[in-house]
């Protein structure tokens, strides 16, 4: 099993950051990719940004349309923790942000794919 702690979220003022950040702990050893992925109230959940665990390439992360030079998904493979930086926030970015780990070595948009998540955090962006 893997277990995934997302922390970092809270309110913020609009053009404001965060920095969200994902503990794993367990059978770390048994996922390739990591992600981020968040739902606002009403709304279906949506993919923000993945990473593979290892490599270091441009093609080893992928990010939605929406969050391109706004945030940046990164990890730390020595404290087995990812990471979201998240700048220039708007209020249509407030949701729950989701950390989630999978199996496959693709990195997936459907949140399907993924076999592991976290709890969630609130993120508020206000106005």
């Amino acid at each position: 099993q893997v277990q995934l702690v997302e922390s970092g979220g809270g309110l913020v003022q609009a053009g404001g950051s965060l920095r969200l950040s994902c503990a794993a702990s367990g059978r770390t050893f048994s996922f390739a990719v990591m992600g981020w992925f968040r739902q606002a109230p009403g709304k279906e959940r949506e993919f923000v940004a993945a990473i593979r665990w290892s490599g270091d390439t441009s093609d080893d992360t992928s990010d939605a349309d929406f969050v391109k030079g706004r945030f940046t998904i990164s990890r730390d493979n020595a404290k087995n923790t990812l990471y979201l930086q998240m700048n220039s926030l708007k209020p249509e970015d407030t949701a729950v942000y989701y950390c989630a780990a999978r199996r496959g070595y693709g990195l997936a948009y459907d949140s399907n794919a993924y076999d592991y998540w976290g709890q969630g955090t609130q993120v508020t962006v206000s106005s």
